[in-house]
Formats: C-alpha cells, sequence, structure tokens
C-alpha cells in the first residue's frame, strides 16, 4: 500500500516491518558482507551540542488532527483529543515524491515556524524500496533522483534552528536490498546528511537507529556508523512503535557506547504511543496502547537531546484503515487515559503562575472553604452522553452563574442505573457505589463569576444507562443546562 501524501498534516503510513521478528535475522547477513567503515571525523563534521530543554516544537496549525476537532466540536471525543493530541507538536512528514515543489512545501513549514519560534520536526521519507514494498512502499525511483530531491529538501529549511528526521527505517530495514544495494543506500544517507547540514549549519539530523527489540545496539551502531551517523547530529529510536521510553533510552545509550559515546551525538525518541508500552508482537493499530512522554527537549538525559511525537498519534498504521488515516477511535484510545499536559505559561489572571497550585490554596481534592458558591442558582451542569452497547463517554460543563469566583470545585452526582466510571479526564474522578466525585485538577480550579469549565467520564453500563438529574458544587446543588 502507498503512502498517501503526507504534507502538513497527513502523516505518513507507518507499519514499521521494525516491528516484525524477521528484520532480527539481518545481524548474522551484515556481517557476512564486510562493511567498508568510511572515517567520519575531521573537517566538515557538525559538532552541535543538545536542544535547549526550553526549546518549543512546532505545531503545525493544519495536522489531520487539528482539522478533525476543529470539523466535529460537537463529538464526545472532540475535548480529550483536542487538548492531549491537537494541542502538541508533531513530526511533518515528505513522503509523496514532488520533487518540483519540495523546497517550497519545506518553506512553508519552516517559515512559519521561524516566524512563531519554534523549532519545526521535519521528516524525510522518500529513500527508494523504502519499507521494503511493505505498507509504507514508495520513494524516489533511485538513488540519483533521492540525491537530488534531498538537495530540493534542504534548500527549503531556511536558516533557523530546525530537526530533520531522515528517513525512518532506512538503516534499520534493509532485508530487501543486496549488500551492494545496503552500501550505496547508506552512502547515500551520509551524503544527505552532509547536504542538509551544509544548506543550514543549525538543522539537527537524525539518523534510523531503529529501536530497543530489533537490531541489537552494536550492530545498529555499526549501520549507523556506515551512514554517516558521526557527521551528523545522533539518531531516532522507535518511529511508529510502542517500547517504553526508559527501554529506548537504555538503547540510545548503548548504542553511543558502541559508537564511542562521541559527544557530538544524541538521540531522539518517539514517545507519540508508547505510554502503554508494546502490545505483545502486534505492531499495527494494537489496542489498549497510550500516548507517552509529551514532546519536550527537556529530558533530564544530556544523551537524550528529545521526546517527539515523529509518528502522529490517532494517525492508522493500515489495519484500523487506510495508512496514514485520521481515526478518532485511534487517537481517543491513545489520549483518554493519558494526563493532560502542563500547562507552560497559563494566564496569570485565572491560573497559578506555575504548573503547581499554589500552597497557599486548599488541595484540589477538598471543596474550598472560603468562596463556595452559594444558592441554587450559584451553579448550571450540561451533562451530554453518547452511548453505545455496554457503555458511553459523559461531558460535563460546570458553570459558575454566582457573582463571586470559585477557587477549587468538587462535582457530586448519582447515577440511577448501573453505570462504572472506568476513567475520566480534565478532572479527578471517583465513585462509590452510585455516587460519582469529580474534582479540579489545579489548572482548572478557578472559575470566575460566569465561567465554565468541562470535564469527562468513560463508563459501562448493563441494563440501565438513564442519565443523572441532581448536580451538586462545593455542596450547593446546581440547575441543570
Amino acid at each position: 500500500m502507498h503512502t498517501p501524501d503526507p504534507h502538513r498534516g497527513t502523516a505518513a503510513a507507518l507499519a514499521r516491518p521494525g516491528r516484525r521478528a524477521t528484520a532480527l535475522a539481518l545481524a548474522a547477513a551484515v556481517s557476512a558482507v564486510g562493511l567498508v567503515v568510511a572515517t567520519q571525523s575531521g573537517a566538515g563534521a557538525a559538532v552541535q551540542g543538545s536542544l535547549p530543554a526550553d526549546t518549543q516544537f512546532y505545531r503545525d496549525p493544519t495536522s489531520q488532527a487539528v482539522r478533525w476537532v476543529a470539523a466535529n466540536p460537537g463529538d464526545s471525543r472532540t475535548q480529550v483529543i483536542s487538548k492531549r493530541i491537537a494541542s502538541q507538536p508533531q513530526g511533518i512528514w515528505f513522503a509523496n515524491y514532488r520533487p518540483d515543489t519540495v523546497t517550497s512545501d519545506v518553506r512553508a513549514v519552516t517559515s512559519a515556524a521561524a516566524q512563531a519560534g519554534q523549532v519545526p520536526v521535519v521528516v524525510a521519507y522518500m529513500i527508494p524500496n523504502r519499507d521494503c514494498g511493505g505498507a509504507s512502499a514508495g520513494g524516489a525511483p533511485d538513488l540519483a533522483s533521492y540525491d537530488a530531491w534531498v538537495t530540493k529538501f534542504a534548500a527549503g529549511l531556511g536558516s533557523s534552528r530546525a530537526v530533520v528526521v531522515l528517513e525512518p527505517d532506512s538503516i534499520a530495514l534493509t532485508t530487501c536490498l543486496s549488500a551492494q544495494q545496503q552500501n550505496d543506500r547508506f552512502a547515500s544517507l551520509s551524503r544527505a546528511v552532509g547536504t542538509i547540514h551544509a544548506a543550514n549549519p543549525n538543522a539537527k539530523v537524525y539518523l534510523d537507529g531503529g529501536h530497543s527489540t530489533w537490531n541489537s545496539p552494536g550492530e545498529q551502531a555499526n549501520r549507523l556508523r556506515s551512514a554517516g551517523v558521526l557527521n551528523s547530529d545522533g539518531f531516532f529510536t522507535n518511529v511508529s512503535n510502542f517500547n517504553t521510553t526508559s527501554s529506548e533510552s537504555s538503547f540510545a545509550h548503548n548504542v553511543l557506547s558502541s559508537l564511542g559515546n562521541p559527544g557530538n551525538l544524541h538521540a531522539v525518541i518517539d514517545t507519540s504511543r508508547n505510554g502503554n508500552g508494546p502490545a505483545g508482537s502486534a505492531w499495527c493499530d494494537p489496542s489498549g496502547r497510550k500516548i507517552g512522554n509529551y514532546p519536550s527537549a527537556a529530558t533530564g538525559d544530556t544523551a537524550i537531546d528529545a521526546f517527539l511525537w515523529i509518528k502522529p498519534p490517532g494517525e492508522a498504521d493500515g489495519c484500523a484503515a487506510a495508512a496514514g488515516t485520521f481515526v478518532p477511535d485511534i487517537a481517543y484510545q491513545l489520549a483518554v487515559n493519558a494526563p493532560d499536559p502542563v500547562v507552560s505559561s497559563p494566564s496569570p489572571s485565572t491560573q497559578p503562575p506555575s504548573s503547581q497550585p499554589p500552597t497557599s490554596q486548599p488541595p484540589t481534592s477538598q471543596p474550598p472553604t472560603s468562596q463556595p458558591p452559594t444558592g441554587n442558582a450559584s451553579c448550571s451542569v450540561a451533562y451530554r452522553a453518547n452511548s453505545w452497547a455496554g457503555g458511553f463517554t459523559a461531558d460535563v460543563t460546570v458553570k459558575n452563574t454566582g457573582s463571586a469566583a470559585i477557587s477549587g470545585w468538587t462535582v457530586k452526582w448519582t447515577y440511577p442505573g448501573d453505570q462504572k466510571i472506568t476513567s475520566g479526564w480534565n478532572a479527578k474522578v471517583s465513585q462509590s457505589g452510585a455516587v460519582v466525585t469529580a474534582t479540579d485538577l489545579g489548572y482548572n480550579g478557578a472559575l470566575a463569576a460566569g465561567a465554565s469549565t468541562s470535564f469527562g467520564v468513560q463508563a459501562t453500563y448493563g441494563s440501565n444507562n438513564t442519565a443523572p438529574t441532581a448536580f451538586t458544587v462545593n455542596g450547593s446543588t446546581c440547575t441543570t443546562a
């Protein structure tokens, strides 16, 4: 299956064959062919430090997730997808072979990012015979065409800092190549690193590092060295996979050790859907996965430049839908059990000046004692459920209809049926018998007069899913909307 055009929002189909056990058989074959390793040090090597911890990555305003959220404001899944996926910076893929427009296509992204003071993460995915003919088959017709395409791709990078993820699977997956074809590919990748650095010295270029359950660290290091990694800024791991961040970090350290720990090399890890780790050997749209670390350069590890969402979460691998298609059910499943992203710059008028609630504010799990809403007209609650056989989600909107601000809220209701809460978002939700209690998360605890906030729950039911009709906020009875 060929990859749909991913430019500016439609991510490449990333059904990674790297998850297949057959890839492990390549190690002995590579050793047998005796790859020639070129010297990579000396003049021309790009020695750059780690990304600053406060790096702000570029969020594409036209990504598939953003467009779906905008088109579906009333969908019960929209709020959680919006807050936990569409709000986040993700890799922007260039996987459609358009040599005549690639420069302007790349420039549109990098110029917008520079204007916003952010760093774009762009993915070059055009190596010939990519994916060894799998779900993401395609690429340039030959290596000469690829070299020319890379030159045009690099011409669009501008001069501001950018992160270039160069050819996922191109180094870890070579089972379909002869020894000579592999050597030729690695030489072309090495040229691509030099071409990109020459065009934009501020670009950080990372090569394909596979992942922790594929090639051994020593084997992957040998391949990376042959592909010019010592002239790059490092390598990426876990693209479109589900291995935990800790496993990938350990793997990256071992690869760097096998490379001799050169000071100019670091790794970036794809954490877009590794929050629950892998689903056994399943690699194509497995269920029960979760987004992992939010994109950030503040990794706490000098060897790891960033956690990135290279594979945009919610876009299919090719089993649940056509590869690269945004599937809201997949996105919702990835996001619903994850925490909210930390708000780095909250509004001083409505939120505390840090990601933690101020020490003078009462705990969010307890109702405030000084400013509870009073009277039946002080609050209103709207409860909207979206049901299916045996389960449902519900969006709950709380409005402060009183004249005094609320600082911290606790909402309670009683289910008249046999509903059982399984998870919640934008609130801490618990259930005792039929009684449900939802408390704010600190950042959303302040409600000025006339202000409202929303949270949601997911639940199961047996025979009775009658909606609740009575709600309280901080002990005061609310009207229903």
